[in-house]
């Protein structure tokens, strides 16, 4: 009978033990899921596609045959050194430069077509907004010039309270608004329209920390329903803000792998891609350092 009793106690602990493995494992499954933001989950059907896009300024190339896909509901960060064409890329999609060879396309409910300009919204990282006007004329004046597109009408305050904007502040001219204010201004503006494709090139480099944090809530806040990509060298703010992270070096896109983002020779690797011709098999991991300084 004693033996008995052991051989359950002992039972009772594996079968403990076994529970405790399988909720961790559960655990672990769970967490992935939601990191990668797997997309059919999530109901997620719209995306961007760049079929080898290529771009030449004079007789230096700066993209070469980029082939890429960006999903609804993933935030993506767009990493690369000085000069690498994280702006030239964004130019590109938003059609604010012609580009030499390539297409890029968005498929939205089944339907594949060419990417119209008014599904993009460009978010620069030093806004060039009309100096003379008021916060609140500029918005008046920004709803009334797009009434036809926009889907959601609000009041100018309610627009306001979107970006937690102080009401005196958008009486006061654009001219003496700080870089956060006038930033927050460009987010109110995607946030009347609503296009398909934001991009945001360095919007938060030189904010401030509760700026920083206001618009970080307001991209995941929304994130659901776009396609977001989010250009930055500050290592640590891609992976606070973005699902995924992707690189642009020697003229092309490569997406860093998530399974090695706890590795503890990161930074090795970062520099060994960032001085590698060629990008294709090597892993990466990305953490709090930076890349380098404002892009071109």
């Amino acid at each position: 009978m004693e033996k008995f009793h052991n051989f359950l106690k002992k039972a009772s602990f594996v079968l403990a033990y076994f529970f405790v493995i399988m909720k961790k494992i559960s655990d672990k499954i769970n967490n992935i899921i939601n990191k990668i933001n797997i997309n059919f989950l999530k109901g997620a059907f719209m995306k961007l596609e760049i079929k080898n896009l290529s771009k030449k300024f004079g007789k230096k190339e700066v993209l070469k045959n980029i082939d890429y896909t960006f999903d609804q509901g993933v935030v993506y960060a767009l990493l690369g050194r000085n000069g690498a064409g994280k702006t030239t890329l964004f130019s590109l999609i938003s059609e604010q430069i012609k580009k030499d060879s390539g297409n890029i396309f968005l498929l939205d409910e089944n339907e594949k077509k060419e990417l119209d300009f008014r599904d993009v919204f460009f978010m620069v990282a030093e806004p060039d907004l009309p100096k003379f006007l008021t916060g609140r004329e500029f918005i008046k004046f920004f709803v009334e010039a797009n009434k036809e597109i926009i889907k959601d009408f609000k009041s100018v305050e309610e627009y306001f309270s979107l970006v937690d904007f102080d009401m005196e502040d958008a009486d006061r001219l654009i001219q003496d608004y700080s870089t956060g204010m006038k930033n927050k201004l460009q987010m109110l503006m995607f946030l009347i329209l609503r296009p398909k494709v934001i991009l945001m090139d360095e919007p938060l480099t030189s904010l401030d920390v509760v700026v920083q944090l206001e618009m970080k809530k307001i991209i995941r806040d929304i994130h659901k329903d776009h396609i977001i990509i989010f250009s930055t060298h500050i290592l640590q703010l891609a992976k606070d803000i973005c699902d995924d992270i992707v690189l642009l070096h020697d003229k092309n896109l490569q997406k860093v792998d998530k399974m090695v983002s706890e590795d503890k020779d990161f930074e090795d690797k970062i520099i060994k891609l960032l001085t590698s011709k060629n990008v294709e098999n090597i892993e990466i991991n990305i953490d709090d350092e930076n890349l380098g300084d404002k892009d071109e």
